[in-house]
Formats: C-alpha cells, structure tokens, sequence
C-alpha cells in the first residue's frame, strides 16, 4: 500500500500536470499521438501531417487510446507512461520476490520507483521506460523457465507442465512488444541475455539443451503473431518511391546519398537500415544526435540509480561465474542482464537514457543485497561481513549527504533571488553544441540562475543531510531495514527537489507559454510558421491542435525524411515565400528565438509575447494582447 501510495503521489497525481510538454521529444511524441487520433491511422506514424517512419508504434498506440478516452490533453498522454512505471514496479516485486523472499521484492520496488533515473526519464514522453518494463518481464518468464527446467534433455513429463510453455511463449511476446517498442534492441536485448547466460551457467554443450527445452520454435511462431503484424502492414503501406540510391562506399568510406523529392526509399529500408544499422554504426542521415562519451556512459549508470547506487559495488562483488548455488545463478545473471545492453551501447552511437534497461537487473541485485544484509543483522550472527560493509556504505554516503548539504547551503546563501516576472533565460547562458542530448539545456545553468531555485536547492540540502545521517545512524544501531527506509524518504525528497527545479527550469524548454497567448484568439486560416527546425517550437503543434505548421530554415530533424516524399505538405518557406505571406493578408505568427528575428522583416512585426528565450511575433499589431 505505501508503495501504490508513493506512485500515486510521485507518478500520477501533479506529475502528471506540470511542468508542460517540453519542446522536441516529449511534445514531437505527444503529438504523433495526438495526429494518430485525428487521422485515424494506426499504422503509418505522422508528425506536422509528414510520415514519421523513425519510431515503432507502442508509445504511440498508448498515448493515442489515453487520449481517445481522456482528450488532447498531456496529462493524458503521460498517463500511459505513469501505469508502466507502476507496472515495472509491480514486476520487480514479483521478481524480487521469488529470487530472496518478499522484502527483496519491496526493496527492488522501491529502488525503481525512488531512483533518479526511471523518474526523470519517466517526465518526458521517450519509449525506454517501457523497454524497460518489457524487458524485465521478459526476463522474469525467462528465470521461471529456466529455474524449473531440469537439467538434462530428459523432457519426461514435460508436455504436461504447461505454465512452463506458457512462460516460453510469454518470454516471447514481451520480446515482441519489445520489438514493437524500440525496434530489434527489444529482442537483441532478451535474447542475448538469455544466450550468455545459458553459456555461462551451463557450458557449450548444456547451452543449446536448454535453449531447445525453452520451446524456440513454438515460441518464435508466437513472436511473430504479435510482432509481424505492423510491420508487414507499414511495409506495405509506406513503399519505396521513385528511384531511391542505398548505402555506397567511396574513396575508403561508407557514405548514405540524401534522398530527393519523389526518389526516397519506403518504410523497410529506412527503418530497419537507417534507423539500426546505420544509426548504430554512427552513418544514420540525417545526423541530427549526438553521442554520449564513453566514459560519461557508464557514469551515468551511477547517476540514474541515485541515491541506490552506493549499494552497486557491494551487490556486484558477490557476483561468481563458478557459483552453482541457487543465489550464485541468481547474481549471475542479473549481472549478464545488467551488462548486455551496457557492452551493446559502448559500441555504438548512445544517449543518456540509453542506460536504463540495465537498472531493473542493478534494482534486483542491490534488493538481494540488501535483504542478506538485514537477514544477517535480525540473526544476531557472529561474524557479519555484509552488516559491516552496509555500515561502511552509508558512512561514505553520510560523507557525501554533508558535502551535498553545505554545496546546496553555500548556494542558497549566495544566490540572489530575482526580480518577480524575470524570465529564466536571461538569466542563462547559451550551449547550442550539448542540446542534442535530452538535458543539454541543463548546462545553460548560471549561478544568477540558481537564485531561481532556492526551494529545490533546501529540498536537496534537507534529503542529502537529514537522509544520510539517519540512514548512517541506524546501520550502526544495527538496523539496516529501518536505515534502507531513511534512504527511501531522502530519495522520494529528492526526485520532489528534482520535479520542482524541472517545473521551474520549464519556460527554457517548452513554448506552451506562447501558445497561450493566442490560443483564444488563432483561427484555421492564420499561419504558424517556427523559425528552425519544428522541434524546436513543437509544443505549439500540440497545444495548439495544429499539423500544419510552417518551417522557415529548419528543414531537417524529425521532418526531413518524410518531406521527400511526394504526398508530403509544402510546408517549408524560404525568404521570398516568408516575405510575401508576410506581406500578404493572411495572418501570419512566427515563432523564432529571442533576438533572432530574420532581417528581411526589418521593423514590420509586432511582438506578440517574449518569453523563455522564444519569441512570438505577427504581422498584424491587433492580434492579442502582449
């Protein structure tokens, strides 16, 4: 019940309502949904009324049937997002359960739910949190399979044991949702953890007889029911155009031709080459990502799992390859599943998120851990090696949790809070080069700034101080389950610091605030035209329920390949077309960064609203009020 408690609160209560859609991702995604509602078609996937062949559907179904029930709005399209998150939850203490007892389930639960990561990337509307819950159910009818299953091919009996079949072909149709989710990673994921497990565990010859025991054949033919379904359908409904020209090696290098208008290459080509085998291979067009540096990487798995990582090292410690004990395969293969998609990643282009199909199996690991722990503590046994190693963890946190605190406090005692009605982005600085990673705009931070912040800031300082410190105290009063609850608080404190300063960083990222001033007032027949690439205004698409808005310099991103094609909306402006629409009758608002109003328009406009660092302005004065 505290766990239901702390999702309802946490994920689906004010979560759900603010801060606003953000520009690019999350409002792009929101509005795919909401344009999958308004045309109809669940199929072919469409963003500003151009295909959006990039994606699978899974997100987006999701969103479009919340939307259909509860209307355009975002917080229905995060509904879908709040009720996986709870469902990896519930999973996690399923699983958690039945590897180490039902405190291992809570504290598996609880560290999903409380950690850095699933939270954050839980506020914006990207596919992985549901990767994760389909990869961990996955995992968890993989586990059911393989610890009944005996050892040797004798398969006596085995036709009567049904809900092992059925675990087979559940492990494959999560594979396929999976698949239906985030492309082939949803069964390269599943399907090389179970492989290197098996090999691990079971040597050469044991693998392949475990793998045929798994029922491979049944259980690809229902892969399959689930999985092929839309992308026969899409394949079929989106084909190649014209004569496109494919991948060509020149002079040493691989290189993709653009495509042109009318000769662009149909859904199956784009999507299974462009956006897995080239995207991975760093060669994806168009190249409009950056990657996360190696190192970076890996830290990030330490960040996401905040504050639950300092019981990392520890839980992985006890991982054998040679263990043959039931706890032993237990370690050791969440750490396989912990390190697939860490070494597949570590090859290839990544981004922040990109990390988060390992925390269920890290959450899992540190939940046995920390359920040996207080087991050993109640049982008053004499030596404790694990009750010393959690003292020595959370003195080391407690360390941290003081160093945090007076970092925060040294803030809040030289930041100065500005003046009312200051608009954040005068206050930053400008990174164009990091804003192709999901938190870049979080670099544009000042120390002005912060002084926006003093209430996330206290929060922060009071859950790192006070947490640590109780946590600290009541490993040495040898009370580790009590300590893991102290720790449960600062986190749940901290992710409410975290919402609170995203709340407030808001107006940087997201253009809801100029969509508001003329939403009451816009009509069909106005023209919205976003100086730059649509993702960069997006928000006024979706708050606006507008699909065909103009681009001026900004014809690439999510839009560029779907403009190729030949149905595609004539919706991208050059000078003379802008100027003449300007000059015309019509209406016109245009969206475009503070300060960066094209020239051509000289003095001829009126600002609408300025606000976050965008700007809204139109060629007729009597439009709204500023």
């Amino acid at each position: 019940m505290w766990l239901l408690a702390l999702w309802a609160v946490f994920y689906a209560s004010f979560t759900l309502f603010s801060p606003p859609l953000l520009d690019d991702a999350d409002s792009v995604h929101a509005e795919v949904a909401r344009e999958m509602v308004q045309r109809g078609d669940w199929v072919t996937l469409y963003a500003n009324g151009i295909r959006y062949l990039e994606k699978a559907p899974v997100l987006y179904w999701s969103m479009a049937a919340s939307m259909k029930v509860l209307g355009a709005y975002a917080a229905a399209a995060r509904v879908p997002m709040a009720l996986m998150v709870l469902a990896l939850a519930a999973i996690a203490w399923i699983f958690g359960s039945r590897l180490n007892g039902e405190r291992a389930g809570f504290y598996a639960a609880i560290v999903l739910l409380s950690c850095f990561g699933i939270f954050i990337f839980s506020r914006i509307l990207l596919p992985d949190v549901a990767v994760c819950l389909w990869l961990t159910v996955a995992m968890y009818c993989f586990w059911r399979v393989e610890s009944a299953l005996p050892p040797t091919l004798e398969l006596r009996g085995w036709s009567t044991r049904g809900y092992e079949t059925a675990y087979c072909w559940g492990f494959a149709v999560f594979c396929a949702l999976g698949v239906l989710t985030k492309g082939l990673i949803g069964l390269v994921f599943p399907g090389a953890i179970a492989v290197v497990y098996l090999l691990l565990a079971h040597g050469w010859r044991g693998m392949p007889r475990r793998v045929w025991q798994m029922r491979p054949i049944s259980s690809l033919l229902v892969f399959l029911a689930v999985a092929a379904p839309w992308h026969v359908l899409i394949g079929l409904a989106n084909p190649d155009h014209g004569h496109p020209v494919g991948l060509i090696r020149q002079n040493g290098h691989w290189f993709v031709p653009e495509p042109t208008l009318g000769n662009v290459h149909g859904w199956t080509w784009f999507y299974f080459m462009n956006e897995h085998v080239l995207r991975y291979m760093n060669l994806r067009v168009p190249r409009d990502y950056d990657t996360v540096p190696l190192w970076l990487f890996w830290a990030l798995l330490l960040v996401w799992l905040l504050p639950w990582s300092a019981f990392v090292l520890p839980a992985l410690k006890r991982v054998r390859f040679r263990d043959a004990t039931k706890a032993g395969r237990e370690r050791l293969f969440l750490a396989v599943w912990a390190a697939v998609p860490m070494l597949f990643f570590s090859f290839s282009t990544r981004q922040e998120y990109y990390v988060l199909p390992a925390l269920p199996a890290l959450a899992l690991l540190i939940a046995c851990w920390l359920q040996e722990e207080a087991v050993e503590a109640e049982s008053f046994a004499v030596p404790q090696p694990l009750v010393a190693t959690g003292q020595r963890v959370v003195t080391v946190m407690f360390v941290l949790g003081v160093l945090i605190m007076m970092v925060c406090g040294l803030l809040l005692l030289n930041a100065k809070e500005p003046p009312p009605g200051t608009d954040i982005a005068a206050l930053l600085q400008q990174n164009p080069g990091e804003y192709a990673l999901s938190f870049g705009h979080f670099l544009d931070l000042t120390g002005p700034a912060m002084g926006m912040f003093e209430g996330p800031l206290g929060l922060t300082a009071v859950a790192f101080g006070v947490g640590t410190a109780m946590a600290w105290w009541k490993r040495r009063q040898f009370e580790p389950h009590v300590s893991n609850l102290w720790i449960v608080g600062m986190a749940f404190t901290f992710l409410l610091a975290a919402h609170t300063g995203l709340r407030f960083f808001a107006p940087a990222l997201t253009s809801k605030q100029l969509a508001d001033a003329i939403k009451n007032d816009v009509t069909p027949k106005d023209l919205i035209v976003i100086h730059g690439e649509y993702e960069a205004g997006s928000t006024l698409g979706f708050y606006l329920r507008r699909n065909d808005i103009h681009i001026y310099e900004g014809r690439s991103a999510n839009l560029w390949y779907g403009s190729f094609f030949t149905d595609a909306p004539k919706i991208f402006e050059d000078e003379a077309s802008l100027k003449a629409k300007w000059l015309s009758h019509q209406r016109v608002f245009l969206w475009t960064e503070s300060g960066k109003v094209p020239p051509f328009l000289g003095k001829d406009y009126f600002v609408v609203l300025e606000s976050g660092g965008k700007a809204l302005i139109s060629n007729y004065g009597n439009v709204v009020p500023k």
